[in-house]
C-alpha cells in the first residue's frame, strides 16, 4: 500500500525526492507498542546510490539496501521492486492520472492522493 506520495517535475533527479517522501510517511499504528514513525528498511535502485542519502538513512535508524553503481546487479532488487511497479500500475489504471490534465501541481497531487486512498480502501476491504 502506498504510505507516502509526492510529485515532481520530469527534470528532477529521483534521489532528490527520497528525503521528502520518507519524512512524509505518517505514523503507522502497530499491534503493540507506540506508533512507528519511520520505516524499518528501505530498498532502492542505483539512482539513489549517494553517500549523503546513505548517511541520512543510517542516522534515522533505517536499514537500507541500495544497489551500488558499477558493483551490484539490478536483478537483486527485482524481488522487492515488483511492489513498487504493481502500485504504479494501479495508479496508471486511474484515467485521470494516466495523462495529466491539471495545470496546477496541487490539483494533480490531490487527485493522486485520492487514487492512493482508493487503493488502500480496496486492499483493506478485500
Amino acid at each position: 500500500m502506498p504510505l507516502s506520495v509526492g510529485i515532481s517535475g520530469a527534470n528532477v533527479h529521483d534521489s532528490q525526492a527520497l528525503v521528502p517522501l520518507v519524512q512524509g510517511i505518517p505514523p503507522v499504528r502497530s499491534h503493540r507498542g507506540p506508533r512507528r514513525r519511520r520505516p524499518a528498511e528501505l530498498h532502492a535502485d542505483k539512482g539513489y546510490d549517494y553517500a549523503h542519502l546513505r548517511r541520512w538513512l543510517s542516522a534515522r535508524g533505517i536499514r537500507h539496501w541500495i544497489a551500488r553503481k558499477g558493483m551490484d546487479s539490478s536483478q537483486r532488487l527485482g524481488r522487492h521492486r515488483w511492489v513498487v511497479e504493481r502500485t504504479i500500475s494501479w495508479l496508471a489504471g486511474c484515467r485521470r492520472l494516466h495523462r495529466r490534465y491539471e495545470r496546477k501541481p496541487e490539483h494533480f497531487l490531490a487527485f493522486t492522493s485520492i487514487a492512493c486512498t482508493l487503493i488502500c480502501l480496496r486492499r483493506l476491504t478485500s
